[in-house]
C-alpha cells in the first residue's frame, strides 16, 4: 500500500509542469467528449482535427497527445489542474479554446446540458466572457440543448 501512495505522489508533471498547454487542452477535449456519459466516433475524429489544427501536429504527435491526455483527465479531481495553465494565455489563444470545445460538442450534431455546461465552466476559469462564448456557441452549433 505504501508504495501504490508513493506512486501516486511521485508521478511526473514533466508535461503540465513544462508551460505547454497543449496536454491541458487536450485533456479538457477528452474529458468533455466523455461527460455526457459516451464518446462517439464523430467525437474522437474532432478532437483530433482540432488539435492536429491548432498546434500543426501529426497523426502520430497527436495520438501521443490523446492517450496521454486521457490518462491526466482519469486522474485529475477536477478542472483546475488543466484551466490553471491556460488563463495567462492570451485572450485569442483563450478565446480558441472555447471554439474547439464547442466544436466537440456539436461532433455529434447534439449539445448535453453537462457538455454545456463545462464549456461554461471552462470559460469562466480561463477568463472568457458570456459574450464570447455564446458567440461561438451561436457560430459552430444550434443555439437549442438536446
Amino acid at each position: 500500500m505504501f508504495e501504490a501512495l508513493t506512486r501516486l505522489f511521485n508521478k511526473p508533471e514533466e508535461l503540465l509542469d513544462s508551460g505547454d498547454p497543449k496536454l491541458s487542452v487536450a485533456a479538457l477535449l477528452v474529458h468533455l467528449a466523455a461527460v455526457d456519459g459516451q464518446i462517439d466516433e464523430d467525437e474522437r475524429r474532432v478532437i483530433k482535427g482540432v488539435l492536429m489544427d491548432h498546434y500543426d501536429l501529426d497523426e502520430a504527435s497527436v495520438a501521443r497527445l490523446i492517450k496521454e491526455a486521457a490518462l491526466r483527465d482519469a486522474e485529475a479531481v477536477d478542472l483546475y489542474k488543466f484551466t490553471s495553465s491556460l488563463s495567462s494565455l492570451e485572450l485569442a489563444d483563450r478565446i480558441e479554446i472555447i471554439r474547439m470545445m464547442w466544436t466537440v460538442v456539436f461532433a455529434d450534431k447534439t449539445n448535453h446540458e453537462m457538455e454545456d455546461n463545462m464549456v461554461w465552466r471552462v470559460a469562466e476559469l480561463i477568463g472568457v466572457s458570456s459574450r464570447d462564448r455564446t458567440i461561438l456557441r451561436q457560430q459552430i452549433g444550434k443555439p437549442e440543448k438536446a
